[in-house]
């Protein structure tokens, strides 16, 4: 390990993050390495990597720093307003990359896409967001509407007003999700009756649930793939 006030000029240049990434692929670097070339430069004695590696150790890796808000960020060491405003851009400019293809009409064909869509708008929320995305008959996105929020632990979901809304958007099929912020994305028994209780009624004017993911750490859980819709 370098020390952490020698300048990264002075690494060995296949050690330096920017042409490491060049070289090898952003996917083989480490998350300092990666957070150290948005960073530019460290704090005053110390160099970007070092930097970035204290800078996640007090948000709590790289989650904790992901998912807070601009105004959380410009507290954190090393980062303060300019940085912490384009580090929140960077994150909408990624949310709005995975939504892309739901937007240009292409017919959603990959779960795995569309969990992570999901994720990136569900998965830093504090308190419990339960979400639809409302299709037309080719499967192509309509509309992307956060229907509910409550507390850390439970979200009282309407089956109702779901169907309200899938109405107002002349929708043929529905994906639902809502996030855990505890962190567990294993299903409970209240989220399995709520997807049964949500097929029922849009089943009732023809509209297909399609999915119900539940959004934790790791992978979002597709109750579909489980058989549970």
């Amino acid at each position: 390990m370098h020390p952490s006030h020698m300048h990264i000029k002075h690494w060995p240049i296949s050690e330096r993050p920017r042409e490491k990434l060049l070289s090898q692929g952003p996917g083989n670097l480490s998350n300092a390495e990666l957070l150290a070339i948005f960073l530019g430069s460290g704090v005053k004695g110390t160099n970007a990597v070092e930097t970035s590696r204290r800078l996640l150790e007090s948000a709590g890796e790289l989650r904790g720093l992901l998912d807070c808000e601009a105004s959380e960020m410009k507290a954190l060491p090393g980062l303060g307003p300019a940085r912490a405003a384009k580090l929140s851009a960077v994150l909408e400019l990624s949310r709005r990359h995975l939504g892309v293809n739901l937007e240009k009409g292409t017919p959603l064909s990959d779960a795995g896409a569309v969990g992570n869509y999901f994720i990136s708008r569900l998965r830093p929320r504090k308190q419990e967001i339960f979400a639809a995305l409302f299709l037309d008959t080719k499967h192509r996105a309509l509309a992307f509407e956060e229907l509910f929020s409550g507390t850390i632990d439970r979200a009282q979901v309407h089956p109702r007003e779901v169907l309200r809304r899938a109405l107002a958007h002349n929708a043929s099929a529905v994906i639902v999700g809502h996030n855990h912020p505890s962190g567990h994305t294993e299903p409970s028994a209240a989220d399995r009756s709520l997807t049964t209780r949500l097929h029922s009624a849009l089943d009732l004017v023809g509209i297909r649930l399609l999915d119900h993911f539940v959004i934790g750490e790791g992978r979002a859980v597709s109750m579909a793939a489980r058989g549970w819709v």
